[in-house]
């Protein structure tokens, strides 16, 4: 998520911090820099001009000139503007439902931006997260096998869909959804609106009769931050139309630049409420202003990687985990644990981009070929090798090798890995647990050894 953008508008601070003191050109450069970036990250023109002439006009400021650190303060200029044009911090709730139940909620797009599985994503959010009742309805009686996909989707996130009828009409299939609803005793009806592959009056009248049949409490915008300028087109076009109240913006895992979600906000009016990260049905990240804006100025973001743990660890196995631990016991079961719950967590390069960029500079995706492989490598050892490393003998490690597509070196690397982390372990868990404390508290683990 806008690695790009981040790399480029991080280069330019690195060069304003090292210098003692800055002039007017100076500041004139750099935001020339950070405008030629964010023109290349398809950010609108309008939004653009507006973002720059705010910042220059804070930051060529004579506070800002002659300040003890004046490189920190343009920096501090340059992130603050960023969460104002993201929308600021008013909302702490990412989708108030704030009516008697049930709750509707209404998405609409374009074909192919991510609608239905948008849907599920999110019905799968309410009810883990907001311990909601849902029920999905498909309205895309167009695509071929649009509502099949809906049900299918909702059968794998164990929520509930409205049962298909072959030849229903979208005002239809609302009704009976609302009806349905009502009866079921169900918190929140998501709707699947039918998308085009362009903006037409025919889609256009649709959608809007069946916004005033359901009177949705939150009308929310489905957008592929992959198609940059044009979905900022496209939001304006539903915005002009409906009372969009907010925004999910899909496919943000992917090398996006970016500009669509920088636009977003300033054009349609409406905040947005959602980023989807991946395909995986709980990979929906709520959006927060200040961490995406910390993200592209390359600070990190730390409070939502430890949410992402929090929301995917399996307590049952951490407890397992942590009972060997206190042993000082580390396998290859474990390990393979700890591999498979960093791809829960959406890999290695998902929560590279959480980090600060002075915690970064590794090649995630070789880092993630290297994961694969020791993967790889576990699952072809026998149950008794990977609880007994101690039994893989040469031949032992010529089989794992051959059976992972691998070399013995690699295996052996793994082998030594392995070793150092039960070293470490035993010696954690053989510790006095209130100087294990301190020494955590101090961020000091290396003073144990």
């Amino acid at each position: 998520m806008f690695n790009s953008l981040t790399q480029k508008i991080t280069a330019v601070f690195d060069t304003l911090t090292r210098r003692g003191t800055l002039s007017t050109d100076d500041v004139d450069a750099a935001l020339r820099e950070i405008r030629i970036a964010l023109l290349e990250a398809d950010v609108a023109l309008p939004v653009l001009k507006d973002f720059i002439t705010k910042v220059k006009a804070t930051a060529v400021g004579t506070d800002v000139i002659k300040s003890i650190r004046p490189g920190q303060m343009v920096v501090k200029i340059v992130h603050e503007a960023l969460i104002e044009l993201l929308g600021g911090e008013e909302e702490v709730d990412p989708l108030p439902l704030n009516v008697q139940p049930p709750a509707v909620v209404l998405l609409c797009g374009l074909q192919g931006s991510g609608k239905t599985t948008s849907a599920a994503k999110l019905a799968k959010y309410l009810m883990m997260r907001r311990g909601k009742k849902v029920l999905l309805a498909s309205l895309d009686v167009y695509r071929p096998a649009a509502q099949e996909q809906l049900r299918q989707l909702a059968e794998k996130i164990a929520a509930d869909s409205l049962p298909i009828i072959d030849g229903e009409k979208p005002l239809a299939i609302t009704q009976r959804a609302l009806a349905q609803t009502r009866l079921g005793g169900y918190d929140v009806l998501v709707l699947d609106s039918a998308g085009r592959l362009h903006i037409d009056e025919e889609l256009m009248q649709e959608i809007k009769a069946v916004h005033a049949d359901a009177t949705p409490v939150q009308t929310l915008l489905v957008a592929d931050a992959m198609t940059g300028q044009d979905a900022v087109n496209v939001a304006k076009a539903f915005a002009d139309a409906l009372p969009i109240s907010g925004i999910i913006l899909t496919r943000m895992d992917a090398e996006a630049r970016g500009g669509a979600a920088l636009s977003m906000r300033a054009v349609t009016g409406a905040p947005i409420r959602f980023l989807g990260v991946g395909e995986r049905p709980d990979a929906l990240e709520e959006f927060h202003a200040r961490r995406v804006a910390d993200r592209i100025l390359g600070m990190g973001d730390v409070v939502s990687l430890v949410e992402k743990a929090a929301a995917t660890i399996d307590a049952a196995e951490a407890e397992k985990l942590t009972a060997k631990l206190q042993k000082g016991q580390f396998d290859f079961e474990d390990l393979l644990g700890q591999l498979r719950q960093m791809r829960r967590m959406g890999g290695l390069s998902s929560l590279m981009g959480m980090l600060p960029a002075a915690a970064k500079g590794v090649d995630t995706k070789e880092a993630e070929k290297k994961l694969r492989q020791q993967e790889a490598i576990i699952l072809s050892m026998t149950p008794t090798e990977r609880r007994k490393p101690a039994l893989l003998n040469a031949s032992r490690k010529r089989r794992i090798a051959a059976g992972a597509g691998a070399d013995v070196p690699a295996v052996n690397r793994l082998l030594k890995q392995q070793e150092q982390m039960a070293q470490v372990m035993k010696k954690l868990g053989g510790m006095d647990k209130k100087k294990l404390l301190r020494a955590g508290l101090k961020g000091d683990l290396q003073g144990l050894f």
